[in-house]
């Protein structure tokens, strides 16, 4: 007998009630149906008419509104401080300062925060979905104050009480949302979506422990929980929105009156999804966008009262604890096969619970489902949201009835996918088995889309068996294995890469046969971005403060392209000077964090090379480090006289690298063995020191980046999609030392050549030299040849720490050109020495590159994206 498909519970407990009978004073029944999650734009204007008038006014006289004066900031400020905190005049410290300031900024976000949805809701403009397995937000503080323009007022109103705003700020925890360029990207973009007045939402996970924090212990990385939630102002839980998330189980099919083939999936264990919502202020505009993350309990509450009662008390809380693990880590190891499905299971989790919020938000339109990506755009932030694809076609074919053609049109009309690697071995992949197990329903879906894929493809290319097997979805392999960015290019309507170089790659290597199935229209190029406000406005205020008074104003921050008018100055001596100065202020600030953080004195007169970034064989760490020894050899082996002559150099690395990335943590262990030696070493004293950044994140990248002079994107050429963080310290005044790779060659473009210390081989001979390596000679350059002698020697501890990474270059065929590019490398480092010695020149280099950034705004991307891939416009907020 044929059963009703299991249904989802409402994401609200709201009763739905219509209205009913007469309205007004002396009728004492409900005047007007209230939701949670509110209404569709349909329902507005009748619901508000229902309201009675009295109740409209005294809502309108009490209506909270935002603070605009010293004054009022300081009242908002004591108020939570003493209500919302329970402290007083007697036992305010800097935190419960900044839990005060920050509650008194929440509020004022949270009034336009609540007008933007209702804005948008009314308006019922079409959206965009930005689904992201991170969103790399930093500070939340700062960047509230700065965007709503009252960074001055709360300056001045904690000074009243006592406190400098500069300790405030840093009492705030990062939020541990995410890990490297991917986040940042996304929480930049999300900047750019509200500065620009875009309807957007951003869905992700509430990790509760974020990434991991690092610690460095006798130079190796250490990973220990981060504890970010402690108190976090930012968040509003959304306890009344839970969907129902299903795991495991099994599909019955039956035929329903009309015979049509019906798909059910019934069993398995069922999860709770609860949303937490963040507001994302716009600068200078009252847009405050949503970014919603999803955090996991069990469905059957905190424990299981029976088993407790019967004294199984771990058992009791067990299902509570498996839950709560799907949220709890980025990136769970997937070294084990328990670590591979808890990563399937936190991605299908938050695509399963963003798409039943999208779906939910739409219906409430009362609009046909053919309509929905005229209303609906949702960009996949690279292959961990592709299941969404699955998972929409799941809810239009089994839970609403759509026959598969009309659904999968839907689906393909609706989804962008942005890649971000151009590494095949970085494409994700899930084996058929573990799908099997965790997603039955998901599978039969899948091998239905492939099917249909691989059948137009045959009529399309009749003699190309081969081709099926590249482009399947399914890989015939031992086991079977589901490719995830096949997936995600089939089920969009727009795959971007995110650089020039990289968008040309992607077209002619890993997806070379989707260009032939698909026309190249369907793959497009949107070079990334970033934002000026944190990161130039943010990050170095006296800078953004120089320039705005040589350009009239801030409006650069809003359009980074009047950066150019900058030129005009790069002779002006008193501007050079200035400058100058702040470079310098900036560098002393990092030498003081290196100091506090370290232990170690460095000079801000040396020279400071940066390389901070995930820590990857790809991005060529070893390279730096390598190269580092070098120098350290070169001094060692100089007469006093010869020192004399030498510009002083400070090295410093900080990244993190993946808990089971075994190579990616030896090159950690060999920076600090290095510093260790180096720092020590009274020969060498200022000349070199080598220091290592401990949990480099995005307030120590606020530090950090204004201080470079030169800093390193130096991955392997045709490895590094973009990059954003060339972008960061260009931006800031420092200059690069980078390989031909990702955005490198635009920003190059822009800059010109002059202004950037380009090395090494071209990505187009790449895969000779890998070929050479493999089946020809392969010889080490002679001078890394002597670095590795100098690690074998125990110079730097014990060699044996270090064999795999010497032998990676040395045995294994050098897969990332270390070798190849040492030698162009150690000489463009002296170019660098020779050019840092004219410190006019420099500063003119410093002031054009920065001049000539303005095509690199995240505002730029945002706008390509809306014209070429989302299809949607601004809805600015009514003067």
């Amino acid at each position: 007998m044929a059963t009703k498909p299991r249904e989802r519970k409402p994401s609200t407990s709201a009763p739905i009630s219509e209205l009913q009978g007469p309205v007004g004073p002396g009728f004492s029944r409900p005047k007007h149906k209230r939701t949670v999650t509110g209404f569709g734009a349909g329902e507005i204007k009748n619901v508000e008419a229902s309201i009675p008038e009295g109740q409209r006014e005294a809502w309108r006289k009490y209506t909270a509104k935002g603070f605009t004066t010293k004054e009022d900031f300081e009242k908002e400020t004591v108020r939570h401080i003493e209500t919302t905190l329970a402290r007083s005049l007697f036992n305010c410290d800097e935190l419960a300062a900044y839990s005060g300031t920050s509650l008194a900024f929440r509020d004022r976000l949270v009034i336009e925060w609540n007008k933007t949805q209702q804005r948008q809701t009314f308006a019922d403009h079409k959206r965009i979905y930005y689904l992201s397995l991170e969103f790399l937000m930093g500070r939340a503080l700062d960047n509230a104050m700065l965007n709503v323009g009252l960074k001055d007022v709360a300056r001045e109103g904690l000074k009243d009480l006592g406190f400098r705003i500069e300790d405030i700020i840093t009492q705030e925890h990062d939020a541990a949302l995410g890990n490297g360029g991917l986040g940042r990207l996304a929480a930049c973009f999300l900047d750019s979506l509200a500065s620009l007045n875009y309807p957007a939402w951003g869905y992700g996970l509430r990790y509760r422990y974020g990434i991991f924090k690092q610690e460095i212990v006798d130079g190796y990385q250490v990973e220990i929980p981060d504890y970010w939630l402690d108190f976090n102002p930012w968040e509003f839980p959304r306890h009344d929105i839970t969907v129902d998330i299903q795991f495991y189980g099994y599909i019955r099919k039956y035929q329903d009156d009309d015979g049509k083939q019906v798909a059910v999936w019934e069993g398995g264990e069922i999860v709770d999804a609860v949303a937490y919502d963040v507001p994302i202020p716009g600068y200078k505009t009252a847009t405050t966008n949503n970014l919603r993350l999803w955090s996991s309990k069990a469905a059957s509450g905190e424990f299981d009262f029976q088993k407790f009662n019967a004294g199984e008390y771990e058992s009791s809380v067990a299902d509570q604890q498996r839950a709560e693990t799907i949220s709890a880590v980025l990136y769970p190891n997937d070294n084990l096969d328990r670590g591979k499905e808890l990563r399937l299971k936190q991605q299908y989790f938050w695509c399963a619970a963003s798409l039943y919020d999208i779906v939910r938000r739409f219906k409430k339109s009362k609009k046909a489902w053919s309509s929905f990506p005229e209303q609906v755009a949702i960009q996949l932030n690279d292959t961990h949201p592709t299941l969404a694809i699955v998972e929409l076609q799941r809810i239009l074919i089994d839970l609403e009835g759509l026959d598969w053609d009309e659904a999968w049109s839907i689906v393909t009309n609706t989804f962008g996918y942005t890649n971000h690697t151009v590494l095949p071995e970085a494409l994700e992949k899930w084996s058929v088995p573990l799908v099997q197990h965790l997603l039955p329903r998901h599978l039969q879906i899948i091998y239905d889309i492939n099917m249909n894929f691989l059948q137009t493809v045959e009529r399309r290319f009749p003699n190309d068996r081969e081709m099926l097997s590249r482009v399947s979805i399914i890989e015939e392999s031992q086991p079977k294995m589901v490719r995830m960015a096949y997936l995600a290019i089939i089920g969009s309507h727009k795959v971007n890469g995110v650089a020039e170089l990289h968008s040309d790659l992607i077209k002619t290597t890993i997806f070379k046969d989707f260009v032939k199935i698909y026309g190249p229209d369907k793959f497009t190029n949107v070079t990334n971005g970033i934002t000026p406000r944190r990161w130039l406005h943010q990050a170095n205020p006296r800078l953004s403060e120089l320039i705005a008074s040589k350009l009239g104003g801030h409006d650069f921050l809003t359009d980074l392209t009047l950066l150019n008018r900058l030129e005009e100055f790069v002779d002006d001596k008193d501007f050079k000077k200035e400058w100058q100065e702040i470079k310098y202020a900036n560098k002393v600030r990092l030498a003081q964090h290196i100091l506090d953080s370290t232990g170690v004195s460095v000079s801000p007169k040396a020279l400071f090379d940066i390389q901070v970034k995930r820590i990857h064989e790809y991005k060529r760490q070893q390279l730096n480090i390598l190269g580092v020894i070098h120098r350290y050899l070169t001094i060692k082996a100089m007469s006093a006289e010869e020192r004399k002559k030498l510009a002083p150099r400070v090295s410093i690395f900080g990244g993190k690298a993946a808990p089971g990335y075994w190579m990616a943590k030896t090159i950690i262990h060999l920076i600090n063995s290095v510093g260790k030696v180096v720092n020590a070493d009274k020969d060498v004293g200022d000349l070199l020191k080598v220091i290592f950044l401990d949990d480099y994140n995005v307030s120590k990248a606020e530090i950090i980046v204004p201080a470079s002079d030169i800093s390193e994107h130096i991955s392997t050429a045709g490895t590094e999609a973009s990059g954003t963080s060339n972008m960061k310290f260009v931006l800031n005044g420092g200059l690069i030392i980078g390989t031909c790779d990702g955005a490198n060659i635009e920003i190059t473009r822009e800059i010109d050549e002059n202004h950037i210390f380009l090395f090494g081989n071209l990505a187009e001979d790449v895969e000779d030299l890998r070929h050479a390596h493999n089946y020809g000679s392969h010889t080490i350059d002679p001078d890394l040849a002597k670095v590795f002698e100098a690690i074998q020697s125990n110079t730097f501890g014990d060699a044996n720490q270090f064999s795999a990474l010497v032998s990676a270059v040395r045995d294994h065929g050098d897969y990332y050109l270390v070798s190849d590019d040492f030698n162009s490398y150690i000489k463009t480092h002296a170019l660098v020495d020779e050019a840092y010695k004219n410190q006019d020149e420099w500063i003119s280099k410093s002031i054009t590159s920065v001049a000539r950034m303005g095509f690199f705004s995240s505002d730029r991307c945002i706008q390509e994206y809306a014209e070429s891939i989302w299809n949607i416009e601004p809805l600015p907020p009514k003067a």
